[in-house]
């Protein structure tokens, strides 16, 4: 059977399957707040409740709205919280890349608050900002990790050089990248994260599904490829439907 957690630190274990944020936020445009705000703080607490312990936010969704749901469901829980900063939408349609000092401490300070938390357990890089070096960044997050703001540090949508990098500023627990079934580009960095002890957090795990003898294949079952595709793979598939959650959740059946 395989594996159901993985320990990104040596304090910092969690289930591999779950759940990501992104849609608790006004679809499609993904900006503004949730518009079922009790049916989404229901949701997340169902989720903790079936065994969810890692839950994958970010600062532009919404912007800041996944955050507040998270942080407001999930208040005194035990379950390790992740959010993303350096990217920012400050209308429908418009994305900032900042991945300066300031903006991401402030980002940092910010999501503190919303994620009611005294530390942010993972803070990732969402996106390399071409004007700063991402040494720079890291700089900035090492910076906040080490006055106790957030615990680990991870980056998304990076390539292997990048990653280098980063880990020749410090280390890096996670990397969160596009990877699903019919979308693998990054299948070697899933085995280089592998072999560095380092998360994989695919986005996008259900992607477009293959066919199988013409018929779809079920989201569990592409969640299940992903758990079996490396025990370093964390899943983090987005729902706002319980019964969606709770099949999803039944993945592990197949894994």
């Amino acid at each position: 059977m395989t594996k159901r957690t993985f320990k990104i630190t040596n304090d910092l274990t969690v289930n591999r399957l779950g759940y990501g944020a992104m849609r608790l936020t006004d679809q499609p445009s993904n900006f503004g707040p949730y518009p079922k705000w009790d049916q989404g703080l229901a949701l997340l607490r169902r989720a903790a409740d079936l065994g969810v312990n890692f839950f994958d936010s970010a600062w532009a969704y919404g912007p800041e709205h996944a955050d507040r749901i998270v942080g407001e469901a999930l208040e005194g829980r035990d379950v390790v919280l992740a959010t993303k900063g350096g990217v920012d939408k400050p209308e429908p349609g418009k994305i900032i890349t900042d991945g300066s000092r300031d903006a991401l401490l402030n980002q940092v300070d910010r999501a503190l608050v919303n994620l009611r938390r005294d530390r942010i357990d993972l803070f990732q890089l969402h996106r390399v900002d071409p004007e700063t070096p991402i040494e720079t960044s890291i700089a900035a997050l090492a910076e906040a990790q080490a006055d106790g703001r957030i615990g680990h540090i991870g980056l998304s949508n990076v390539s292997r050089e990048q990653l280098d990098r980063a880990l020749s500023v410090t280390p890096i627990a996670s990397v969160q990248n596009r990877f699903n079934m019919n979308e693998a580009d990054e299948d070697n960095l899933v085995d280089y994260t592998a072999n560095k002890g380092i998360a994989f957090i695919p986005y996008g795990p259900l992607g477009a599904h293959p066919m199988r003898q013409g018929a779809k294949l079920e989201p569990k079952e592409a969640i299940a490829w992903l758990l079996k595709r490396s025990p370093n793979i964390v899943v983090i598939p987005g729902t706002t439907s319980i019964q969606h959650l709770e099949e999803n959740w039944s993945a592990w059946d197949l894994a």
